[in-house]
């Protein structure tokens, strides 16, 4: 299933204008407050009329300015998930849940509520009141109001944007458990926290000013080093994939990508999972030959692919490490001194300690 979309709107003192397509999988907007994101989802769920615009699902035209066609929200089938849980307090969990499962289309195939309550791990919240939640949790019941729906896409404005650090970290395994799930159902995602797009997404939009500067799968974007300014120099970084492959006694677990060997602390997958790890650009040292002597053992062969000059002394460094990408961020001076230019082979090191384990994700 695809959303194609187009979309021109002007408000006082902004204008939006600009088209996206979303496929599979989870398609995150990403750009800092007043970029213009939750405009597009307001569009996309039929919440806004924009000046211009068409918006495309599957084959069904939900709106098109020119042409006069305007489907009403609760005629598009689609979940909406916003910042603020908006539980009915008066109802119970499983009341709140089956809210959602009366706006399923008759005959319509999806999930049952023992499917999304054992997905969203609410067997235990089910008799319970809405103020009795934590923030995570009433999101969880929120998603399962939305899935008991059986939407053919949702969109998740902001949905972790209210909780604190822990409670996000309490929520994002169950978002990535339906992203990978059986499900297979597309979400259009929005959200100004890189450390939940690069965990969450398959493909990335990069929003600025109403406008898209960067678009494509997750992997490519957040490794190309123009896109440094766009997600902010110190949250900038490649999206990697790895494979787990032991825990030693020390907390210091094994993993394997396609250059070589990594240890990290704080990863909880099991041996033999695949993980994504989130390596910020600031954390990547260079080296001309191989380092001995240091207390990094997170040594990796690279090869510069390209020279991505900043508008202060900083510079990104875009690098080739087998069949990932990373990025380094690096001194225009360091630069010249170790004469980097694409082609040339050299040593990435990435200090342990450096990749969250909330970087961590499935």
């Amino acid at each position: 299933m695809t959303l194609s979309l187009s979309l021109s709107h002007r408000f006082d003192g902004f204008a939006l204008d600009l088209a996206l397509d979303a496929g599979p999988g989870i398609t995150a907007l990403f750009g800092r407050s007043g970029a213009g994101k939750s405009t597009v989802i307001n569009a996309v769920g039929g919440l806004l009329h924009p000046d211009r615009g068409r918006v495309v699902i599957e084959d069904e035209v939900l709106l098109d300015t020119e042409g006069g066609i305007y489907v009403p929200p609760h005629k598009r089938r689609l979940g909406t998930v916003f910042q603020d849980a908006r539980l009915f307090p008066h109802l119970s969990v499983a009341q709140n849940l089956m809210f959602g499962a009366r706006y399923a289309p008759r005959g319509s195939s999806g999930p049952s509520q023992r499917d999304v309550v054992a997905l969203l791990g609410l067997e235990t919240l089910l008799d319970r009141a809405p103020a009795t939640l934590s923030g995570g949790q009433k999101q969880r019941v929120a998603l399962g109001r939305a899935l008991l729906s059986h939407p053919r896409m949702l969109l998740m404005d902001e949905p972790l944007a209210s909780l604190d650090g822990p409670r996000k970290q309490e929520i994002l395994p169950f978002l990535e458990r339906l992203r990978d799930g059986p499900l297979g159902l597309p979400i259009l995602y929005v959200s100004h926290a890189v450390d939940e797009i690069a965990r969450l997404a398959d493909t990335l939009v990069l929003i600025q000013n109403g406008k898209v500067q960067a678009q494509g799968p997750l992997f490519d974007v957040m490794a190309d080093p123009a896109a440094v300014p766009l997600l902010g120099v110190r949250e900038a970084g490649a999206v990697i994939e790895a494979d787990v492959l032991e825990h030693g006694n020390d907390g210091i677990t094994t993993l394997r990508i396609s250059a070589g060997e990594l240890e990290l602390p704080g990863v909880h997958a099991d041996a033999g999972a695949r993980v994504r790890l989130r390596v910020l650009a600031q954390d990547v040292i260079l080296s001309l030959t191989r380092p001995e002597g240091l207390s990094s053992v997170n040594v990796l062969p690279v090869t510069v692919e390209a020279v991505h000059p900043g508008d202060g002394p900083g510079a990104a460094i875009a690098l080739r490490a087998g069949r990932d990408r990373l990025l380094s961020r690096v001194t225009a001076r360091a630069v010249a001194e170790l004469g980097l230019t694409p082609g040339m082979t050299c040593y990435a090191i990435l200090k342990a300690t450096t990749v969250a384990p909330g970087s961590i994700g499935r």
